[in-house]
């Protein structure tokens, strides 16, 4: 991924991004020193905290890094997979209802949730409800669309 710009975030910037994070996630950042990363050809921009990349921006929607979620543990809006989903979901497919073992029940479809395997809790990817958390857990259906996922060009994103 090439970087096309870099840019420190200012003081409303940081406060908008750790109040979003705080109340949609759960995760609290504390870091001295934030920066805006936008790259060439890439959907999403990059935010840094003291130089490691732990969230991102899509569509105007702040959310972690996976390296952000398993660096900050987050306590909202997670969607647990069991161990036989674990390779899918690390490849980047998309998350299936039978996979699923726990979601949040607050989770509304159309949110950017985090996917974490159920024994460790280690996030594995970052995807976009596509149905309530409380339908979530079920039989068969497409329930989590991959955005982000371990392996990416985003997890594997150096500055």
């Amino acid at each position: 991924m090439e970087v096309k710009s870099r840019h420190h975030l200012r003081s409303d910037a940081v406060s908008d991004l750790e109040d979003t994070l705080a109340e949609r996630f759960g995760i609290s950042i504390d870091a001295g020193n934030y920066e805006r990363v936008v790259l060439v050809d890439a959907p999403f921009e990059v935010v840094l905290a003291d130089g490691d990349p732990v969230a991102f921006r899509i569509e105007g929607e702040f959310a972690p890094t996976v390296r952000g979620a398993n660096e900050y543990p987050q306590t909202k809006r997670i969607v647990a997979v069991d161990a036989g989903a674990i390779s899918f979901v690390s490849d980047g497919a998309n998350v299936m209802r039978p996979g699923i073992v726990d979601a949040d029940d607050a989770i509304e479809a159309g949110e950017i949730v985090t996917v974490a395997e159920e024994t460790h809790g280690k996030t594995l990817a970052i995807g976009r409800a596509a149905v309530d958390g409380a339908e979530m857990v079920g039989e068969s259906g497409m329930v989590v669309e991959s955005i982000h996922h371990v392996g990416d060009d985003l997890y594997d994103f150096t500055p």
